[in-house]
């Protein structure tokens, strides 16, 4: 979502901008054999992560977002993002976000949607990851080969938990 979706007025109405994402985990072989675009790194901190809400600083190449999230019901949550200048972010990072999420992600089209794939590395190294937005959380849709289980709703797999127990860390 960008920071032209986060409000549309209609009437004077104003919709809330909702996030409606379903996680699944991706099968290492068949990830590796996998024809991909080129990815972008992203690197992402937590400034507040709570049970209800989460406040996120985003970097993708030369851009960067501020991510206001709430609470999840079911697989449907009310998220802002604003954009912000890469500076910003890189200080915020630093200064106020304690550790950090790095990974690569892949845009994937498949069947009609867009998979967002995500290659974790540093603390979460041997992660692979892959969402899907929805348009309404009983939409169908087709799920590629290479996607193993679902994990929506599985908090270890929070981006804001990978950010304090990382992948690596993990019992085996």
């Amino acid at each position: 979502m960008d920071a032209a979706n986060c409000k549309l007025k209609t009437a004077n109405l104003y919709i809330m901008p909702l996030e409606i994402e379903r996680k699944f985990l991706i099968d290492p072989k068949k990830w590796e054999q996998l024809a991909k675009p080129k990815g972008t790194l992203l690197k992402q901190g937590y400034l507040l992560s709570d049970a209800g809400k989460t406040i996120r600083v985003r970097i993708a190449g030369e851009k960067a977002w501020l991510t206001i999230k709430g609470a999840t019901t079911g697989i449907v949550r009310k998220e802002y993002e604003y954009p912000i200048p890469a500076k910003d972010a890189a200080e915020l990072l630093k200064d106020m976000a304690g550790t950090v999420v790095e990974k690569t992600r892949y845009r994937i089209s498949f069947a009609g949607k867009l998979w967002e794939a995500d290659e974790f590395s540093s603390d979460n190294k041997g992660l692979l990851m892959a969402e899907i937005e929805l348009e309404h959380e009983a939409e169908e849709f087709e799920v590629p080969d290479w996607i193993t289980k679902e994990v929506t709703g599985d908090k270890r797999y929070y981006n804001s938990s990978l950010s304090l127990y990382p992948f690596t860390k993990w019992p085996r």
